[in-house]
């Protein structure tokens, strides 16, 4: 009798084990493709908030020394070049020299550009001009931001990686060499790659600033 029962007992066939197994590793998959999604958003979501703070910090950097220069401004006067109103002067010296009239295209590539010519960025730490001639504008290797290094106690700007200013006054019509412009548009740009995306991370945003007269 007891032998009778055995053989008549049931278990899953192997049908039923390759069906369950398969659904666990639809179920599973799905599983690991929604977590790297949600950890890809978030890292992007991080990188821009990050990228953000930078630009702010470059946009408060330009008013700070545009503040400083309009207190401070005299019809023909100098400024010493270690005061914030001198580093503005240093400053649009530089812009007056490259002369450009046009911000570059931006945002529509496959990869980041370089910076044209004349491309600049601030030590945000100091309130300090680095020149173009300076070469510190990289590409990003992570994400847009401005690295430094301390140096006897000091900020000391070391690379600006995919994030750069450039400057462009207003026309005018009776100087060819914008020596006259009434405003001044800073359109800060940050590109980097990002993961999830095959196209670069682009923000940007665009400062301006009036010049004083008398």
């Amino acid at each position: 009798m007891l032998g009778f029962k055995r053989r008549y007992e049931k278990g899953d066939t192997i049908i039923e084990v390759l069906f369950a197994v398969s659904v666990f590793s639809l179920v599973a998959v799905g599983g690991l493709s929604i977590m790297n999604q949600g950890t890809t958003t978030s890292q992007r979501a991080l990188e821009i908030t990050l990228v953000r703070q930078e630009i702010d910090a470059q946009a408060e950097t330009l008013r700070f020394l545009h503040d400083s220069y309009v207190a401070a401004y005299q019809s023909g006067g100098s400024y010493a070049a270690d005061t914030p109103a001198g580093q503005w002067k240093v400053m649009l010296d530089s812009i007056i020299s490259t002369g450009t009239v046009n911000a570059s295209a931006f945002g529509a590539a496959d990869t980041c550009p370089n910076p044209p010519s004349g491309s600049f960025i601030f030590n945000a730490r100091t309130a300090t001009f680095t020149a173009p001639g300076e070469s510190k504008l990289e590409p990003a290797q992570v994400f847009s931001k401005v690295e430094y290094d301390v140096v006897n106690g000091q900020s000391i700007l070391k690379t600006a990686d995919g994030i750069w200013i450039e400057a462009v006054r207003s026309r005018t019509t009776t100087d060819v060499n914008q020596a006259n412009a009434g405003f001044i548009d800073f359109h800060i740009r940050a590109c980097w790659g990002t993961a999830g995306l095959s196209v670069p991370e682009t923000i940007g945003t665009i400062v301006r600033l009036y010049e004083p007269r008398g």
